[in-house]
């Protein structure tokens, strides 16, 4: 097997790249050989002899992979956090969300007529006091209270 360092190395200048993406085929090694000028290179080149390689990125396979899996909600546990869960997800879209669920259930617990108007009022006041966690911890106290005239959800 003949030594091609030279040819590979005008063959890089030639084609305009690294020296590792050069590809000389094997069959045509002995003839390369003989090939001294670069217009003997170039001339090889045009014959399929020498070619440029493609450029190898980076595969995005397993980039892929983990993206999907983070749309699962994969990879969320404490210790891939950062930031203080108000910072995840403001107090304020908490709020938003937790009092508009308590005021839904205070509504269909008043349209169902399980509640009277003045105790969803009440209630209602005291939501917006920020009394109650949540649906269960509202529903309760107004079982609690025994203002609830049936169980409903």
């Amino acid at each position: 097997m003949p030594d091609l360092a030279n040819q590979r190395r005008m063959a890089a200048a030639i084609l305009d790249c690294g020296e590792g993406r050069v590809w000389i085929d094997p069959a045509s090694q002995e003839e390369l050989a003989d090939a001294v000028t670069r217009a003997d290179i170039r001339s090889a080149i045009k014959a399929g002899g020498i070619r440029r390689k493609a450029i190898r990125g980076t595969s995005r396979v397993r980039a892929r992979r983990h993206a999907a899996e983070l749309a699962k909600g994969r990879h969320a546990g404490p210790g891939s956090r950062r930031g203080t869960p108000s910072a995840r997800l403001p107090r304020k879209e908490r709020w938003i969300r937790r009092i508009r669920a308590q005021r839904e259930l205070l509504r269909q617990l008043r349209d169902a007529k399980s509640i009277s108007r003045s105790v969803y009022r009440e209630f209602y006041r005291r939501a917006k006091g920020g009394m109650f966690r949540s649906r269960a911890h509202l529903l309760g106290n107004l079982r609690l209270a025994g203002h609830l005239k049936e169980a409903k959800r």
